[in-house]
């Protein structure tokens, strides 16, 4: 079935959502997500939105404390834009409904309640008690679903996007003829591949955690986007920099779950199982340390003892402001059987955050003509080689805004594609009856990543990744070329491009910088590499 819409809208988190919320207006919409509306990576986010809001803070200090932590990879303009963009961006959440938390000041006016997190210089972080995204998504999918614009298409995965260039072997991909057509999307209910075509597509799909074997993302979180993308010919960018939380909670039931960056910036300490600390060996802000030094300390420290997790301890803190501020951490970890105001809680690292992805301008496009990219799935610099905390959802609005903007003008300047767009042909697929091999392949990719592309690197582990994930993308190729199409191997797929453009941007990077760390090259080199690992 082939469907028209002017804008298609791939994902539907924050990026996703508000950008649908902006174009509504201008044409029709249709938002493809993998799941329900609501399952996306924004749900999850406990911690909030960085923003220059009080009166003891300034743009300049965001920036020089975004700098700082991208360790001398931000593009300088993309950051600008973006924090100074912040109070906009929280005023419209707030015009959609979003109800941040607030406490009243000495004259009883109401204010943000803002947190503070690792690696910021002020309390800037507007949040909804510890369960912001998951409020920002309700207060989104309200304004959505009042929009009769907007057409939602739930339990459909996109294959493939459609482009000139893989209808005409004359255009090269990512060149000025290029341009955008729609994509082939698969309703995974019932099995058939529909073909959307439109005028404007954003990936707003999110990252690519499940590329590792721990992760504090969701299951959908696979790089549909990025490894779309870069079929397509967009260019993909810094790869290597893959943000580990450090605290994940370490227990078998609790899959996934994260214990926010603001339990630390609350006064939340790491500690061995015997009570001593360590983080000041590794930084002068100890516990508040940007994320990359946090994990790998308890890496280190880890892999020295042998033990299999550290503890974050919040027992010192009074036991009802821990109720009040993460109240939703605290009624997880007490179903657990922690209760966080008496015992310190087991955590590991996790991967958590890709600060590469498809590259994009401060508008939002991408190399093809009509593309555009918001959120994990994008690279604008903002990050650099780490991403500071909470500066993501604000990333999201901001280029969410901005490319509205710009594709309700190309909009207006193209139309619907002239030439005739084929049908998706399964050729000679079957129906597959070794999924067992789908499944294998998966957990050997996540279990690969983890053991030789993890917090620390080095050149065999990383000679030795590459070598496999060859054997193993040639292996899903057949697989996904012989049997008829399902979710499982459009995202295994995925998964494998991915893990080979993680690896690929590792072995180029001949240093260690902020999220990447290979104990062959120890040392940051400006001189060299004080610039992006770049795919095309």
């Amino acid at each position: 079935m082939e469907i028209r819409k002017d804008f298609l809208v791939i994902g539907s988190g924050i990026a996703g959502l508000s950008f649908a919320l902006k174009i509504a207006d201008y044409g029709s919409v249709a938002i493809i997500t993998k799941k329900e509306i609501d399952e996306s990576a924004t749900k999850y986010a406990q911690g909030g939105i960085a923003s220059v809001i009080s009166d003891d803070d300034s743009y300049d200090l965001h920036i020089r404390d975004t700098i700082e932590a991208g360790a001398g990879l931000c593009n300088e303009d993309a950051v600008k834009i973006i924090i100074e963009n912040g109070p906009k961006m929280i005023e419209e959440l707030i015009e959609w409904g979003t109800k941040f938390t607030l406490r009243r000041d000495e004259n009883g006016e109401p204010n943000f309640d803002l947190g503070m997190e690792g690696g910021h210089s002020k309390h800037r972080i507007v949040h909804a008690s510890d369960l912001t995204g998951q409020e920002i998504e309700r207060a989104l999918i309200d304004a959505v679903e009042n929009k009769d614009n907007i057409e939602v298409y739930p339990n459909h995965i996109t294959i493939d996007l459609i482009t000139k260039a893989r209808l005409d072997r004359n255009i090269k991909p990512g060149s000025k003829k290029d341009r955008v057509l729609g994509a082939y999307v698969l309703d995974i209910t019932t099995g058939k591949v529909n073909t959307f075509l439109s005028i404007a597509t954003l990936l707003a799909t999110g990252g690519a955690g499940k590329v590792y074997l721990y992760t504090s993302n969701p299951d959908i979180a696979t790089g549909d986007g990025i490894a779309m993308g870069h079929r397509a010919g967009a260019g993909i960018s810094n790869m290597e920099f893959i943000q580990f939380h450090p605290t994940c909670l370490y227990h078998p039931q609790a899959k996934s779950f994260l214990i926010s960056e603001a339990v630390r910036g609350e006064g939340g300490i790491l500690r061995f199982k015997n009570g001593n600390t360590f983080m000041e060996k590794y930084h002068s802000m100890g516990c508040l340390a940007p994320r990359d030094i946090v994990a790998r300390a308890i890496d280190f420290e880890m892999k020295k003892s042998g033990d299999e997790c550290v503890y974050l301890d919040t027992t010192h803190i009074p036991g009802f402001h821990i109720r009040e501020r993460f109240p939703n951490i605290y009624k997880k970890c007490l179903s657990l059987g922690y209760d966080m105001t008496k015992s310190p809680l087991p955590v590991v690292p996790a991967a958590h955050y890709i600060c590469g992805g498809v590259i994009t301008d401060t508008d939002g496009r991408t190399d093809i003509n009509g593309l555009y990219a918001s959120g994990e799935v994008a690279c604008t610099g903002l990050h650099g080689a780490n991403r500071l905390a909470s500066n993501s959802l604000l990333e999201a609005l901001v280029l969410s805004d901005r490319a509205s903007r710009n594709a309700i003008k190309y909009i207006k300047e193209e139309d619907f594609p002239d030439i005739p767009i084929p049908m998706w042909d399964i050729g000679r697929a079957v129906d597959s009856d070794e999924s067992v091999v789908v499944s294998h392949n998966w957990d050997e990719i996540r279990r690969l990543m983890w053991n030789y592309v993890g917090v620390v690197r080095s050149n065999k582990r990383l000679t030795r990744a590459k070598r496999r994930i060859e054997t193993l993308k040639e292996e899903i190729r057949e697989y996904y070329w012989d049997f008829i199409i399902t979710r499982d191997l459009i995202e295994l797929r995925n998964l494998v491009t991915v893990a080979e453009l993680i690896i690929d941007c590792a072995i180029m990077r001949k240093e260690s910088r902020g999220l990447h760390y290979n104990i062959d090259y120890q040392q940051r080199d400006d001189h060299n590499w004080k610039k992006d690992t770049i795919i095309r």
